[in-house]
């Protein structure tokens, strides 16, 4: 299995790749922390860090996919994500609805036996990933940042045992990934979640010539579901993109009238945060999930 170590801090359709995957191949992407493991302890915090181009959320690879072309979509299976032991979380300045008056902190967590450890407070960890996503084809996209290409989604649903589906807008795709959390609520009111090193085992595949606007994050089980992603500086705009994106994948599944995709959705569709620390630059990332249908085809695939 090959193992991707080098970093890069921007989705570009300039990056060089550092290796040549063939559909079906499963591949490893041993990532650092969001503050390129800069805090090192409880005395460091990001007022002593510079947080921007060239070292903030540092993503894996990127990884060239043989016969990916524009039109296409990068199937992403993620079989694993394996954390380290300790992981950091963080406030800043200007991140977040309470930052004003917040003092810069830092505190280490640690993570043993499945189990993350808050001052006194022990809960279950749930690796993620939050930046991953393929080159756009236009300008350069820094990892921080979120958009159509996937980027910094901060979608705690994107973790072991889903499949990610992402649009491909450069010849082989350029597959980057990092930003993992060990946990995160819904939003990350203060900028971070458990920041952590992380080793990620995915498996790369294609779906050729497949209309797709926004990744979708496809979950298993009785309660699976579809899961458009979207992102816009405001609610409203977010919202537009992921609902627009859903109704079409669904109308194309079940051949509904708009009309009866809309009310269904209304229905069974939910509307959830997943990055959402404003004032922070960062757009607002968001999905729309609905429940898989099992008497007609997927949404994709």
């Amino acid at each position: 299995m090959q193992v991707i170590t080098e970093q890069v801090y921007a989705f570009s359709k300039d990056n060089q790749p550092v290796y040549t995957a063939q559909p079906g191949e499963v591949l490893m992407f041993k990532t650092l922390d969001c503050f390129s493991n800069r805090l090192t302890s409880e005395e460091v915090t990001m007022a002593d860090l510079s947080y921007g181009y060239n070292d903030a959320n540092p993503a894996a690879g990127p990884v060239f996919v043989e016969g990916a072309v524009p039109d296409d979509v990068l199937v992403v299976d993620i079989f694993d994500i394996d954390v380290a032991p300790v992981g950091t979380v963080a406030t800043d300045d200007h991140c977040g609805p309470l930052f004003e008056g917040m003092p810069y902190q830092t505190k280490k967590v640690a993570i043993e036996g499945g189990m993350a450890t808050f001052n006194n407070v022990r809960f279950p960890i749930n690796p993620m990933i939050g930046v991953i996503g393929c080159a756009p084809s236009g300008p350069d996209v820094i990892d921080g940042y979120v958009g159509s290409h996937g980027g910094n989604m901060d979608c705690k649903l994107i973790t072991k045992g889903t499949r990610l589906y992402l649009p491909v807008r450069v010849e082989g795709a350029l597959l980057q990934m990092g930003d993992v959390h060990a946990a995160m609520g819904d939003g990350e009111l203060c900028g971070t979640g458990i920041e952590i090193p992380a080793e990620i085992t995915v498996r790369v595949s294609l779906l050729k010539n497949f209309e797709l606007h926004w990744p979708v994050l496809e979950t298993f089980g009785p309660a699976g579901k579809w899961y458009v992603n979207a992102s816009a500086q405001e609610y409203n705009e977010a919202v537009m993109c992921a609902a627009k994106e859903m109704q079409r994948l669904l109308m194309n599944a079940t051949g509904w009238s708009a009309a009866d995709t809309y009310m269904y959705m209304s229905i069974q569709s939910d509307v959830e945060i997943s990055q959402g620390c404003k004032p922070c630059e960062v757009q607002l990332s968001l999905r729309i999930g609905t429940p898989k249908l099992p008497e007609f085809s997927p949404l994709v695939g």
